[in-house]
């Protein structure tokens, strides 16, 4: 034991003398790394600019990661839209939609003025910086840190491009970093000439046009090689704010922008103060383009959604399509919806409107979704859903008279009825006892509609709705048959079509053909299956009887229209929200909302006000001049339509032609209008100039 003892405290001694003698020694060899003075400072510096810098290399390989991973399909950002060219009924232009992007001009055909205008106003250092311009950079941080209101941009041409070709407009540091990568990235990959071309064809210069070439053509109607230097500048100053220096939108701030540009040339050393003169006392003028403000936009609109669905993965990028929209209906519909909200809409508490109107085999005539597409695109035709309310009462008394075999004469008890504990009561709060169908129908009588749905079961009335043409999904409650149901404006006119298209199916459409820029045809209508039957004929008779009698002596009677046989249903919700009228003439079907954006309660507003007031102005308008059709099940003898002809190239005699309905209410406001302005003239004319007037007048109305 006392060996082991030994042995253990001699071998802990040897190894502590061995630990400390090894320790003694690699501090003999670390003194010769030991520095001071002076020199330790520079050592000190060199050793932390290697530690940040390994940091800085690891995290600048982090960050390049995301940006690198956008080049790796070897792909750029596709362009957002197609090009369409829409055409009416008629093969005439209406507007188009989409982008215009022209990418056929070599660099070396564009014009110098126009190269040298944007390289002045971008990058004038474009040739010199390896994708970042440190320069310019600095510069626009120190422009405006100082205050100073003109565009100042930081980012070269190439970072703009990469944006373009790689990322999104989002404002975050994320798609900066990116930015400055993907800069490094095409610089390294493609020449400078080539990164111009890229811009000059993929930037983004207003009015749906991506690159100069389009947008010489669009702004000016010329190709981009023909365009002047006054012209060139007004195109070099879309680049930064294409929205808001776009000629067509506020030619004056283009043209102080174009000048802009002018003086950027001159202060880039590219061109002389006299060689500019002459473009800055003749700026550029650019073509008129304000037949595109009248045109039927919130169709258009639609139309494109419904292009690109039908096209699917079509290569071709640019088209010529086909519609349905008859320009003077269209201004016919947008007349009476506007003229109709700005006369009474403040009375009953009421800002927009909406109409389609289609022909009885579905072709959309005309289609107003609200009432200044300038102020607000929002398609309230279409995207809008609101509750019908009583004009969701045909789908009823339609599946009644199909599957229980009623008809109009069909008597039943308007009496109190309740499902649960839910019990429906009619606008006046009373009950008539025994009423035929027809009658319940006019009065929209809501305890009967009610009463039939307990009857045929709620599923079947919302397949009906559905196969009619109903498309917005709806949950089935026991309030179905009081028009507890979202639909949409142009929904309801295609349901309402298969009561005027004698039962059968007739969904609304818009688009008759499709053909690409090369005459290559996408889509005819013509090759659509036949319609489907939906309603007997014996249904349908029996229900335009019911809505004819709902315009002659029911809640729609401010819908009637004189020589015209118009059938129809008022609809409104509860607390007043919308308001409806539906129906159609043996040539056109037509629905009418009008309500509030935000849900607000209108004021007393029915469906037999309003909408039935728009919807006889237009049908007064669109029925004048044209021969009447008969509706189906209807009892009315249109007057024949006459056609007379010149003999012998004589000239026909004029005959008295039936203008269009005007209320009294609004003959009463043109009175007092010329009244005031006879007043104001006495006011302001001397005594002399006033019986000139007089004398004048008195000469135009012999």
């Amino acid at each position: 034991m006392l060996a082991a003892d030994a042995w253990l405290d001699s071998t802990l001694y040897e190894f502590w003398q061995s630990l400390g003698q090894g320790y003694r020694r690699f501090q003999d060899f670390m003194s010769v790394f030991h520095v001071s003075g002076i020199k330790r400072f520079f050592v000190e510096i060199t050793s932390d600019a290697l530690t940040f810098g390994a940091i800085g290399a690891v995290l600048m390989t982090a960050l390049a990661l995301p940006a690198f991973d956008a080049t790796i399909s070897g792909r750029f950002n596709q362009a957002e839209d197609i090009s369409v060219i829409f055409l009416d009924r008629y093969g005439n232009e209406v507007g188009r939609r989409g982008i215009r992007t022209d990418d056929s001009v070599a660099l070396d055909k564009m014009p110098d003025s126009l190269i040298k205008a944007t390289l002045a106003t971008e990058d004038r250092r474009f040739y010199e910086h390896f994708g970042i311009d440190i320069i310019g950079t600095a510069r626009a941080l120190v422009s405006n840190t100082g205050g100073d209101s003109s565009l100042q941009g930081g980012s070269s041409l190439t970072q703009q491009l990469a944006k373009n070709l790689f990322l999104t407009s989002e404002r975050t540091l994320e798609r900066k970093i990116k930015e400055a990568f993907l800069a490094l990235w095409l610089e390294s990959h493609y020449t400078k000439d080539e990164i111009l071309k890229l811009y000059l064809d993929r930037a983004y210069m207003g009015g749906g046009n991506f690159g100069a070439a389009a947008a010489a053509e669009f702004y000016f109607g010329k190709k981009v090689t023909d365009i002047s230097l006054a012209e060139a500048a007004m195109l070099a100053a879309l680049y930064k704010a294409p929205t808001r220096f776009a000629p067509h939108v506020d030619l004056a701030a283009a043209r102080g922008r174009a000048n802009q540009v002018l003086t950027n040339l001159v202060d880039a050393g590219f061109l002389t103060e006299g060689q500019v003169t002459a473009a800055r006392r003749n700026p550029a003028t650019p073509i008129d383009r304000s037949a595109e403000a009248n045109s039927p936009n919130h169709f258009l609109d639609w139309a494109f959604q419904q292009t690109k669905q039908i096209i699917g993965n079509n290569p071709s990028p640019s088209y010529v399509v086909r519609t349905t929209i008859d320009p003077v209906l269209q201004s016919y519909a947008e007349d009476a919806v506007i003229s109709t909200v700005r006369e009474q809409g403040e009375q009953y508490g009421v800002s927009e409107a909406a109409m389609v109107v289609t022909e009885p085999n579905g072709a959309i005539r005309a289609m107003v979704g609200g009432t200044d597409y300038g102020n607000s695109q929002f398609n309230r035709a279409i995207v809008s859903t609101r509750q019908p309310g009583s004009a969701f009462k045909p789908f009823v008394y339609a599946e009644a008279f199909e599957q229980l075999g009623m008809d109009p004469s069909t008597t039943m008890s308007d009496r109190p009825v309740c499902i649960g504990d839910w019990c429906p009561q009619n606008y006046g709060r009373n009950y008539r006892g025994s009423v035929s169908l027809e009658s319940a129908f006019a009065s929209s009588i809501n305890t009967v509609p009610v009463t039939l749905s307990i009857r045929t079961g709620r599923e079947p009335i919302a397949e009906l709705a559905h196969r009619m043409g109903i498309q917005n999904e709806f949950p089935v409650t026991r309030s179905l048959a009081l028009g507890v149901a979202s639909v949409s404006v142009l929904d309801m006119t295609s349901a309402y079509a298969v009561f005027a298209n004698g039962g059968y199916k007739a969904q609304g459409y818009g688009i008759t053909r499709i053909t690409t820029l090369r005459g290559d045809v996408v889509y005819d209508v013509d090759d659509n299956p036949p319609p489907e039957r939906i309603l007997s004929e014996r249904t349908v008779a029996g229900m335009n009887k019911m809505m004819r009698t709902v315009v002659t002596g029911g809640t729609g009677r401010r819908a009637d229209v004189q020589g015209v046989p118009a059938v129809g249903k008022t609809g409104t919700t509860t607390s007043y929200r919308d308001a409806w009228f539906c129906g159609f003439t043996g040539n056109y079907v037509a629905s009418v909302w009008f309500g509030n954006d935000d849900y607000r309660p209108t004021r007393d507003l029915t469906g037999g006000l309003l909408p039935t007031i728009a919807w006889q102005k237009f049908m007064a308008y669109a029925h004048t001049n044209t021969e009447i059709r008969p509706v189906f099940g209807v009892d009315f003898t249109p007057e024949p339509f006459i056609i007379m002809a010149a003999e012998d190239g004589a000239a026909p005699e004029l005959t008295a032609e039936r203008p269009p309905s005007l209320k009294p209410a609004a003959a009463n406001k043109l009175v007092d209008v010329a009244e005031r302005f006879r007043n104001s003239l006495r006011t302001v004319l001397p005594q002399s100039d006033q019986a000139s007037l007089a004398v004048t007048a008195a000469e135009e109305s012999l």
